[in-house]
């Protein structure tokens, strides 16, 4: 597929800024010189604009008439909160999406790029799973609300290709953590909650509990490497395929492993338990990322441990103003 024309400079909009992911793409274009000459980069957050709402979703293109989409807003949660509100996640993400791309279809924006998640993969595979297999089974009963709506984004892209010739594309990261993650229990992924659970029991002289057996592995990729390959996808990739953005296989480690780590960069001495009556959700979901290292093979990923200790130092620096 051809490149798109970028004669003129970008005037990109980033959707969800405020969370995770949003605020590692601002630190890079800010922060680290990815802000190109005569670019301009607007980050919305729920605050700006109801993207469940089409009238309010085009309210927010007419303002700032993006050239370019970063797409990252969503209902969003962690596990728990998923197996009891699947026909919500389902619902308002759909909205969401379909409100986003087709206001970007109908106001000419040159390129879309979603984030999509892991947890599209489908639970009954063979590991590691690569970009062509997401559509190949059914996703995990825990969270197929939140799964199945994230699905549907490659199956909209592929659709306004096919019909408008339009280059939307997803990115498909794994298990982000990084600054400005959600640390609390309830709505936090797995390790940001551990994090803030480890901060808050060192503070009160307490235990650690973890939720489930700790056996699960995972791929943790740290929120800022994720900002830099966004950057370059929006810029570069012009495929409308997705693209699996992640740190290697060969570095998933297990909950234990992951939580033992958070325990070092936090000095936390006290016990740490296990909670095993409660669910371990996909005990894997080991994705591919050799099509990433075709496009980008001298790209290098922050080392896990050196990744947890930058995120446990912004969440001690930053506790006051942390989602917790």
């Amino acid at each position: 597929m051809a490149s798109a024309v970028k004669s003129e400079p970008m005037r990109v909009l980033v959707t969800g800024a405020s969370g995770l992911i949003g605020k590692a793409i601002e630190h890079v274009v800010f922060k680290e010189g990815g802000k190109q000459e005569g670019e301009e980069w607007f980050f919305i957050s729920s605050k700006d604009g109801d993207l469940t709402d089409v009238e309010q979703t085009r309210a927010v293109f007419e303002k700032y008439h993006p050239t370019h989409v970063i797409h990252l807003a969503a209902k969003v949660g962690g596990l728990f909160i998923h197996l009891k509100e699947n026909l919500q996640f389902l619902r308002d993400n759909i909205k969401i999406n379909d409100n986003v791309l087709h206001t970007a279809h109908e106001t000419g924006v040159t390129k879309v790029v979603s984030c999509l998640s892991s947890c599209i993969f489908p639970d009954k595979t063979t590991y590691p799973i690569d970009e062509t297999m997401i559509h190949d089974g059914q996703p995990h009963e825990s969270n197929y609300g939140y799964s199945y709506a994230k699905r549907m984004i490659d199956i909209q892209n592929r659709a306004y290709f096919q019909q408008h010739k339009r280059c939307y594309t997803s990115v498909i990261p794994t298990n982000v953590f990084g600054p400005h993650d959600d640390f609390s229990a309830e709505n936090g992924h797995v390790l940001s909650a551990v994090i803030g659970k480890t901060y808050k029991a060192k503070q009160d002289g307490t235990h650690v509990k973890v939720c489930g057996t700790g056996n699960p592995r995972r791929q943790f990729t740290y929120s800022l490497d994720l900002g830099r390959i966004l950057v370059w996808v929006l810029r570069e990739y012009d495929d409308v395929e997705p693209l699996i953005t992640s740190i290697g296989p060969e570095k998933e480690v297990s909950i234990t492993e992951a939580v033992e780590m958070i325990a070092k960069a936090l000095d936390f001495k006290g016990e740490i338990v296990y909670d095993t009556t409660m669910s371990d959700g996909q005990m894997r979901k080991t994705a591919s990322i050799d099509k990433l290292r075709r496009y980008l093979p001298n790209f290098t990923f922050t080392p896990l441990d050196e990744a947890i200790k930058l995120t446990c130092d912004w969440l001690v620096a930053n506790y006051d103003i942390a989602r917790k």
